[in-house]
């Protein structure tokens, strides 16, 4: 019988970046039992060609400060950054602080909130931790883990968007990109949030977590899809146990890129300026189609 055609994948990391047909060479895969020293090699070599391709990787939700952080990260549950950006805009301008957003009319907040999805939930939970904010914190955001999670609808994961992105403390934001890229890459076989959490933070210094996570998130997005991973395109694939899961034709791959990379807007209607010189758009707001 004829040798067996080897699996091929793109090459350098910026080809994907650039713009133009990357590379093919074939993919090596991580052998199946990766000692802790090999795993802690692949992964922050990851991590370094995801900060070459994503140099503006950036926190993807608009805010000007920790309470606007704080609430749009809590309306993010189920629904897109997006989606969140084009409405918290009439919510900050009618309520722009704690105590305004503590004394609002339920029925006046959810009405505005009505496009994320379980808005009468998240009415409860934003108001509730503004409320909270305003009686035990003076009416500024806390800058501590064991506070954070005690505001309603504030987990591990809200927390240290906020601590990385507000206050500058390193935390790992465990989402859904991020759990599903882990386990690809085999970084970790948990599924348990914090567990996952503990896991790759083992792989990292601190120092590494909060712009670590923005990557992974980026990648997630844009290249690294839940369904249709764009494996034929994506720059880290010779580092890739779960190489060949997606569509690995450079053209056709190429086709499955989202946000700027495909010619779309990213998530912000503000985006860092970096973004944008890097060739990013700016969101549409709500109501522009």
């Amino acid at each position: 019988m004829p040798p067996r055609k080897a699996a091929v994948a793109p090459g350098k990391a910026t080809a994907a970046v650039e713009g133009t047909p990357p590379a093919r060479t074939v993919a090596p895969k991580p052998p199946r039992k990766e000692s802790r020293t090999a795993l802690v090699r692949r992964a922050r070599r990851i991590n370094r060609e995801l900060a070459e391709v994503y140099p503006y990787a950036h926190p993807e939700l608009d805010f000007e400060n920790p309470f606007q952080l704080l609430v749009a990260t809590v309306l993010s549950a189920q629904t897109t950054d997006l989606r969140v950006n084009q409405t918290t805009p009439a919510l900050f301008a009618k309520y722009p602080t704690p105590e305004d957003l503590a004394a609002a009319d339920p029925e006046e907040v959810e009405e505005i909130l009505r496009p994320t999805g379980f808005f009468r939930a998240k009415t409860k939970s934003v108001m509730g931790l503004s409320r909270m904010l305003v009686e035990e914190f003076g009416g500024e955001v806390p800058d501590r883990l064991e506070d954070l999670v005690r505001l309603p609808g504030v987990g591990r994961k809200t927390a240290f968007v906020v601590l990385g992105n507000a206050f500058g403390r390193p935390g790992i934001t465990v989402d859904t990109h991020f759990q599903r890229l882990v386990r690809r890459w085999k970084w970790t076989e948990e599924t348990d949030p914090d567990k996952i959490e503990a896991a790759v933070g083992a792989l990292f210094p601190k120092s590494e977590w909060t712009m670590l996570s923005h990557r992974v998130i980026f990648h997630g997005r844009r290249i690294c899809h839940a369904r249709k991973p764009a494996c034929g395109a994506c720059p880290i694939a010779p580092l890739c146990p779960a190489y060949g899961e997606g569509e690995t034709d450079p053209e056709k791959a190429k086709k499955l890129l989202k946000y700027e990379k495909g010619g779309l807007p990213g998530q912000r209607l503000k985006p860092p300026q970096s973004y944008l010189d890097a060739g990013g758009r700016p969101a549409p707001p709500l109501g522009a189609g």
